[in-house]
């Protein structure tokens, strides 16, 4: 019985010591320490994880050359990896890697842009039923094609545009014979015979799809690289408006825009900038990806200068913290203007993901014009610490004062940037 109770109490006692431990100030410290630390050699400013009074002593392993080490504090000194480590009178404690780089910068985007997209091949957004609705038959449908399918080709022949059908439907029907379908859904490509079907509404032969060819719509330009002129916009996929499907995309191209009016965003309601841009004047680039991280592609012409017009260096996911920043967007026109925001919580990613952070607007004017984050704005780029840390994405819909961002490191990736070869090339 006396073991029993023995043993209950040192249980006790060691969950105790548990849990107390973290709160150890020398724990507390130890634990404050990082593994991993990346750091740039335009970072000016020392790093020190420990008070003077800790107990542990900070020296570096190898590769002394890459960072100076005074009194615990760390300094960034040449581009290059070396390994730290805190010891206790010469015991190791905890080892520390360090990776020092030259800070990539990019400029600060802010334009409200036109999106203009061409599908691959042709999209099928719905179902046209030939004869009676109830009775009536979509030979489309019938065949197996579904909404959000591509159509690819017809009879061994491309199709770019809806206009390309209408010949080869009318020389089936006429014909009496099946056309060779070939049509795309997500990964997979699929083969099958589909038969005209004669519609007397209309005195012409049908397939029963609904096709659309082509999309439209506005964004923000979240960045662009002033050495590749590589760019980035949007921070989200461009989906279709009826099928909800990303865009598989052939080509497209962004191109100015201004905002003429905005619908203020309310519970429930979100809001949206309205905007005009011609299809065909004031081309600004082509657009060679549309994935969930954004619109990518190169400019060929010159963006309009907004409030910051010189490169900026990129943060780090782990770098984002919680507290005041700032976006770029426009609201009136094309004047770019620059916005208080607050980052209410960060998440440190390691693989690329959309939603890695919470923002709300803060600043008066803004909310005042339209209560928050409307559609329009997404792209809009997010200042911190004069470093572009990621771009506005997605509005809370029962709160247009908040929503999320991504992490601007993702968005780089995508666009297919070589930090590495590009440094080279500017200096």
């Amino acid at each position: 019985m006396k073991k029993q109770i023995l043993k209950y109490t040192c249980g006790i006692a060691l969950i105790i010591i548990l849990m107390t431990l973290p709160f150890v100030p020398v724990v507390k410290q130890y634990l404050a320490i990082p593994t991993q630390l990346n750091l740039y050699t335009n970072h000016l400013e020392t790093i020190q994880f420990t008070d003077d009074n800790h107990p542990l002593d900070l020296v570096a392993e190898k590769g002394q050359e890459v960072v100076n080490i005074d009194n615990n504090k760390i300094k960034p000194e040449n581009i290059g990896q070396t390994e730290l480590k805190y010891q206790f009178k010469d015991i190791p404690v905890k080892k520390v890697n360090v990776n020092v780089d030259q800070q990539y910068q990019v400029v600060p985007g802010g334009q409200s842009i036109g999106v203009n997209l061409e599908t691959l091949g042709v999209l099928v957004v719905g179902y046209h039923y030939i004869g009676e609705q109830q009775m009536g038959l979509s030979p489309g449908k019938e065949t197996g094609i579904k909404v959000g399918d591509n159509i690819l080709e017809m009879n061994d022949q491309k199709i770019q545009s809806i206009e390309d059908i209408g010949p080869i439907v009318k020389e089936a029907g006429e014909t009496d014979q099946a056309i060779d379908v070939k049509y795309k859904r997500g990964n997979k490509t699929f083969q099958e015979e589909l038969t005209p079907s004669f519609d007397e509404l209309s005195d012409s032969y049908k397939i029963g799809l609904y096709i659309r060819d082509s999309a439209a719509g506005i964004g923000t330009m979240t960045f662009y690289d002033p050495i590749t002129k590589k760019y980035g916009a949007l921070g989200h996929v461009i989906s279709d408006m009826d099928t909800k499907e990303p865009i598989e995309i052939k080509s497209g191209s962004i191109v100015r825009s201004k905002i003429t009016s905005i619908q203020k965003g309310g519970t429930g309601s979100p809001g949206e900038k309205r905007a005009s841009f011609d299809q065909n004047e004031g081309l600004l680039g082509n657009i060679t990806k549309n994935s969930a991280f954004g619109v990518f592609g190169n400019l060929d012409h010159e963006l309009k200068e907004g409030p910051l017009a010189e490169p900026l260096p990129i943060a780090r996911a782990e770098e984002v913290k919680e507290g005041p920043a700032q976006i770029l967007t426009v609201i009136n026109d094309e004047e770019i203007e620059t916005f208080d925001i607050e980052i209410i919580s960060a998440i440190e990613q390691k693989n690329p993901a959309t939603k890695g952070m919470v923002l709300k607007v803060t600043d008066p004017r803004l909310l005042d014009k339209t209560g928050g984050i409307v559609q329009g704005m997404s792209g809009s780029p997010i200042i911190q610490d004069d470093k572009i840390i990621g771009a506005v994405t997605h509005v809370f819909v029962n709160d247009p004062t908040s929503g999320y961002g991504i992490h601007i490191e993702w968005m780089l990736d995508e666009a297919e940037i070589n930090y590495t070869d590009t440094l080279a090339q500017a200096s």
